[in-house]
């Protein structure tokens, strides 16, 4: 949860601050290269203060320590969730975090850096529905191809526009 709800922001670290006997755990730890993560999931049912959230059934504190080069950086997030415990336990919430990561990370930096989306000026109509699915077309062509460099990928394709269309057409059906 970003701090765009402050209230609530403030609610559940008051929350998590004075719980700790009552909350259900887990823990992962993951290395990639340099990078040493570590992250625990505190998970609450007992929701008694938060009954003015609709379909709420948990709150989550998600503490995400890694360290790179060095330097440990350490940053902790609140979450809640309509999810009862017995369709996400802590380590199935912590798996789904992580899979909500992996799309952000995989598509929409994509679209946010690469394609620079957020300045994009096209803003009526249906064209900007359009170009985002043409956005979308563009990643997933690309990653059928199994390309790593999405951005270095479209600066050959701009350059080559016979290849861009081998591309299209070599992801249509028979």
């Amino acid at each position: 949860m970003k701090l765009n709800q402050p209230t609530l922001y403030e609610g559940l670290t008051l929350f998590f601050s004075q719980v700790e006997a009552k909350l259900e755990t887990t823990r992962q730890r993951d290395y990639h290269g340099d990078r040493q993560e570590f992250r625990q999931v505190k998970v609450s049912s007992d929701l008694n203060a938060w009954a003015e959230w609709p379909f709420l059934a948990q709150v989550a504190e998600l503490l995400h320590i890694w360290k790179r080069k060095g330097k440990t950086h350490r940053e902790v997030s609140y979450l809640i969730t309509s999810l009862p415990r017995e369709q996400a336990n802590p380590r199935r919430l912590l798996s789904l975090i992580r899979g909500h990561w992996g799309i952000e990370n995989r598509l929409h930096w994509v679209r946010d850096v690469t394609f620079d989306e957020d300045r994009c000026q096209i803003r009526t109509k249906a064209a900007p529905q359009v170009m985002a699915a043409l956005r979308n077309l563009t990643i997933g062509l690309l990653r059928l191809k199994k390309v790593r460099n999405i951005a270095a990928a479209l600066r050959t394709l701009a350059g080559s526009p016979r290849r861009a269309l081998r591309l299209v057409n070599s992801a249509s059906g028979p």
